[in-house]
């Protein structure tokens, strides 16, 4: 059964860090592609970044380019977002999600499997 349990969220301060960790269960990371996105209150959900998993490609979204890296370490069968410079506009709930087709997936309908969530707040 495939699951993803997403961590790392809370409550930080404008110019602040956090590093979100996306552990998956069930399957194996190294060949899937994982992306991660977020969704504000009223607002549509939005693509972050995401990693390619057949050629490791990147990619983020221009509101994160710079701040925002995306990694994965296949021996902890886990993706992180490591989140830098944070603004009040970065508030979310952020989720990461995968698919067995490992090219580069950068809109959520594109993913098969998703996390429940991690309740990012980004305030003073």
């Amino acid at each position: 059964q495939v699951q993803l349990v997403e961590s790392g969220g809370g409550l930080v301060q404008p110019g602040g860090s956090l590093r979100l960790s996306c552990a998956a269960s069930g399957f194996t990371l190294d060949y899937y592609a994982i992306g991660w996105f977020r969704q504000a209150p009223g607002k549509e959900r939005e693509g972050v970044s995401c990693i390619s998993g057949t050629d490791g490609s990147t990619y983020y979204a221009d509101s994160v380019k710079g701040r925002f890296t995306i990694s994965r370490d296949n021996a902890k069968n886990t993706v992180y977002l490591q989140m830098n410079s944070l603004k009040p506009e970065d508030t979310a709930v952020y989720y990461c999600a995968t698919d067995p087709r490992g090219g580069p997936r950068r809109m959520a309908y594109e993913y098969t499997f998703w996390g429940q969530g991690t309740q990012v707040t980004v305030s003073s």
